[in-house]
């Protein structure tokens, strides 16, 4: 197939890319290179796409319609998975016209290539933080999410609505997914994993937000990209629900559909440091600080959904999936210091 990533110099972009390279597919990959974490750490990953047979690279912001549609329309995608966003739920507090611009905006923009090329399949990514104030354990799909807690979740619920209301006016069979605390190699530097283990490793304090009492359904990277593969070919189709009844988020009125993908299996933070400290044999200093503004003290998938559809949910112990994070982390810390010294 050919397929349409946005994101991919991203951390889940970059590997879903390389997956799909991997099976045989064509992939053109756009990415605005944005310095909201260090772009080199982005061209890096880029830089190895770009060494695969079928990848073609698009530097292109989402809000940049014409140069979206210019290298779209030379491409004729068949799938587009749409996975670049401003990303970060405290950055959010900070710069919060950024996450419009890009989630609501470029989103938007992305809506229009995949109904102007009437792709298959049309798969975008939310997040778990779309779930908001939601008490209700395991969060379910068909569960109301109607009090998002950040200007990120909110613009990623519009973009919920958005494509929805797209499905429904031009037939684009389309999927939604809602992240669940992704990690693994090639992560994120804003996100816990990456500060926790560059701080052990600098002998310097990590933060721990409401005491360390927090618990996160966390989802290994490769069982996220496994997960979004097996979905590609199971678009959405109006009157056809799957699974037992009340579980499938299937509209009434379009080809559309939201999928959480996380394990449905939550590890408490304090257990998620632990193997940190196993991984890298270091011991953590810790600071334990309140509840951040924003922030929700636990998260939960309910995975019924996922599993009646593709028969299979993100199983990676966060033993396994934290060690290979860290023995990628720090090859890749060795690399910089010796690139840095030449």
């Amino acid at each position: 197939m050919r397929v349409l990533v946005t994101g991919t110099a991203g951390f889940v972009g970059f590997h879903l890319a390389r997956r799909l390279l991997a099976d045989g597919h064509a992939v053109l990959g756009i990415d605005g290179l944005t310095p909201y974490y260090d772009v080199a750490l982005k061209r890096a990953r880029h830089d190895l796409l770009k060494a695969e047979p079928g990848f073609a690279e698009c530097v292109a912001m989402l809000e940049d319609e014409g140069a979206l549609a210019a290298a779209c329309d030379g491409f004729a995608p068949e799938v587009i998975v749409h996975l670049a966003a401003q990303a970060g739920v405290r950055y959010s507090l900070e710069a919060p016209a950024t996450y419009v611009s890009s989630n609501v905006v470029g989103s938007f923009n992305v809506m229009e290539l995949a109904r102007r090329h009437q792709v298959r399949h049309f798969l975008c990514a939310s997040t778990s933080s779309a779930y908001g104030a939601n008490e209700k354990m395991p969060f379910a799909e068909v569960d109301r999410a109607d009090y998002p807690l950040t200007i990120y979740a909110a613009t990623k619920k519009s973009m919920e609505l958005m494509t929805h209301s797209y499905a429904h006016l031009w037939g684009v069979p389309t999927t939604a997914f809602r992240f669940f605390t992704v990690y693994g190699p090639w992560g994120r530097p804003d996100m816990a994993l990456f500060k926790f283990a560059e701080a052990m490793l600098e002998d310097r304090p990590i933060d721990l937000f409401n005491g360390g009492d927090m618990v996160r359904d966390f989802t290994y990277v490769d069982d996220l990209v496994e997960a979004i593969v097996r979905l590609i070919p199971q678009s959405p189709r109006q009157g056809e629900p799957v699974g037992p009844a009340g579980v499938d988020s299937l509209s009434p009125i379009a080809p559309w559909r939201l999928v959480n993908i996380g394990g449905g299996a939550p590890v408490k933070l304090l257990d998620y440091v632990a193997a940190i400290e196993r991984a890298l044999g270091r011991r953590a200093r810790v600071n334990r600080l309140p509840m951040q503004k924003g922030d929700v003290p636990a998260t939960f998938a309910d995975t019924r959904l996922l599993e009646a559809l593709i028969d299979y949910k993100p199983s990676t112990p966060v033993t396994v999936g934290v060690k290979a994070f860290c023995d990628w982390y720090q090859a890749y810390r060795h690399q910089l210091a010796a690139t840095a010294a030449r």
